[in-house]
């Protein structure tokens, strides 16, 4: 019988069962995430209960037919989510978990409920949505149907966690827990970890700064937090992009700050029209998250005169700055003007979320404040994911994991140009795109993608200004593997055909009272011809 050493003491019962489990050799989901799903959902319904024991993973990978290694990834993954427990010598058990039932469906002006049940098995994507974290209420639900077969989901903000170096993860973490646990935690983070980055930021970003300049957070989020908890009090004025992250917002307002949306388009923040009393400026310059634009450099150099100008801090998220498709990522932001512009970076996105590393670039008086504040805190990243990361760095180990995720995202991201073409813009950088379509389609396909398994964001909802802006679908095809982005990309362009044939604009004269001719994000060409979005063929 096949234990693992993480398992803890039990009293559980040695009631062993069968499993009435199966996989499918040619799903395009993977065997170890076909095999836990069907655990968890026996778990969930009872057909599994608490102090079962479950075969040993060499007795279900032959009545399944699979490697072992299948089985104990499996059984791997849900000891982590609580849903297995066991000890040395006895075996592996379902744990004492308390299922609750289901919800009831939401009714049709709620959320999206009824979209599936897993719809929504967790946050709406660690990038969030613009502005859209819940679904607009106006959005229909669909007939309530469940997704028929797995789940593609195509919510931006997750990366791709399958495929890793597990010799150099293994590597990285033994040595790590080599070294004594630390007593007195340094606000600014390891030494040894703050040269790493500084030589990192150094080659991938052009920010030539010294380990002084560099303190190691938990992320982005906890870095934006050390920022507004030093520099903003109760009624300062925030920037945040309008449509944008919606974290930040959230992060300001939680200091007391007052939000003030700062519109974007195509290119980025528009410099003109930001206000000249912020505080504070956050603003995604890499690639504009939802919309995908890059900053060009005109527009850094006329949004650094605004901030000098101003006296505001720009606080840059370096989002989707290691993925980039078409040229070489430009510098940051930062390097125009160190004293004038914070930078925030993770490795969410290019390794994985939970490793719960990041780091926050400033000029040291400003970083020695935000010290401080983290001290008053008691704010602080944990010590071994410091060390492991910092041999990743050390060995290289973290800069071939990018080239070689580059060109697999390279290719997902093909496959959404190739089936969606003309609908895609933001498609030169990042993990996501953006799907142009009406607003009065966004309902529509957002309902029936789900009804379909397909799962994806947009950009209309709750909003913080009456300023017309981009609007559409948000796609993202990090976390899905090449064969589920082309099938959901399918999906998702079948769904805008059908909108514009007619199948879901029968309430739109309703939705848009007194509104004769076109209709929003569409345009008459030559001879009468109705057109999509941007004109069929408008991509930028």
């Amino acid at each position: 019988m096949a234990t693992f050493p993480c398992f803890r003491e039990t009293t559980l019962p040695r009631t062993s069962i069968d499993l009435p489990v199966s996989v499918d050799r040619d799903a395009s989901v993977p065997l170890t995430v076909q095999l836990g799903n069907r655990l968890r959902a026996a778990m969930r319904d009872g057909t599994l209960k608490s102090g079962e024991r479950l075969p040993s993973t060499r007795a279900l990978a032959r009545q399944l037919a699979v490697s072992r290694t299948v089985v104990t990834e499996a059984y791997q993954q849900l000891y982590a989510e609580g849903w297995l427990d066991g000890r040395h010598g006895s075996g592996t058990y379902v744990a004492d978990v308390v299922v609750h039932a289901p919800s009831p469906p939401a009714a049709p002006a709620g959320p999206l409920a009824s979209a599936g049940p897993a719809a929504f098995a967790g946050p709406a994507g660690a990038a969030g949505a613009a502005w859209s974290g819940v679904v607009p209420p106006d959005l229909p639900a669909g007939n309530g149907a469940a997704p028929a077969g797995p789940v593609i989901d195509l919510r931006p903000g997750r990366p791709w966690v399958h495929d890793y170096d597990r010799a150099a993860w293994r590597r990285a973490w033994r040595a790590a827990a080599d070294l004594p646990p630390g007593d007195d935690p340094d606000p600014y983070g390891l030494p040894r970890l703050r040269e790493a980055l500084a030589e990192h930021l150094r080659k991938t970003r052009a920010v030539a700064v010294g380990p002084e300049n560099i303190m190691v957070t938990r992320g982005t989020g906890n870095g934006l937090d050390l920022v507004a908890a030093t520099l903003l009090r109760p009624g300062d004025r925030a920037g945040v992009e309008d449509p944008g992250y919606r974290v930040a917002g959230n992060v300001f307002a939680a200091r007391g700050a007052e939000i003030v949306p700062c519109p974007v388009d195509r290119d980025g923040v528009v410099v003109e029209e930001l206000p000249g009393d912020l505080r504070v400026l956050y603003t995604t310059p890499a690639h504009q998250y939802p919309l995908g634009g890059r900053l060009p450099i005109p527009r850094r150099e006329r949004l650094l005169a605004w901030a000098r100008r101003t006296g505001a801090i720009v606080v840059e998220d370096d989002y989707d700055a290691e993925f980039r498709y078409d040229v070489a990522p430009l510098p940051a932001l930062h390097c125009l003007d160190p004293g004038r512009v914070v930078l925030l970076g993770t490795l969410s996105k290019s390794l994985a979320p939970d490793v719960g590393v990041g780091w926050l670039v400033a000029a040291p008086d400003l970083l020695a404040a935000v010290a401080r504040t983290r001290h008053d805190l008691a704010d602080r990243t944990g010590g071994p994911a410091q060390q492991a990361v910092a041999v990743l760095l050390e060995r290289g180990d973290l800069d071939r994991h990018l080239r070689r995720m580059r060109l697999e995202y390279a290719r997902r991201r093909a496959a959404v140009v190739d089936v969606l073409g003309p609908l895609v813009s933001g498609d030169t950088a990042g993990l996501h795109v953006m799907i142009e379509v009406p607003p009065a389609a966004v309902p529509f396909v957002v309902a029936r993608a789900a009804e379909r398994g397909v799962l994806v964001d947009w950009t209309e909802g709750p909003r913080r200004s009456d300023r017309p802006r981009g609007h559409g679908l948000v796609l993202g095809y990090g976390s899905a593997s090449l064969t589920e982005v082309r099938r959901g990309s399918t999906v998702i362009a079948e769904l805008v055909a059908a909108w514009w044939d007619g199948e879901g604009r029968k309430g739109e004269a309703r939705e848009e009272p007194g509104r004769t001719g076109e209709t929003r994000g569409e345009r008459t060409g030559e001879g009468g011809r109705r057109e999509g979005p941007a004109g069929k063929g408008a991509r930028r």
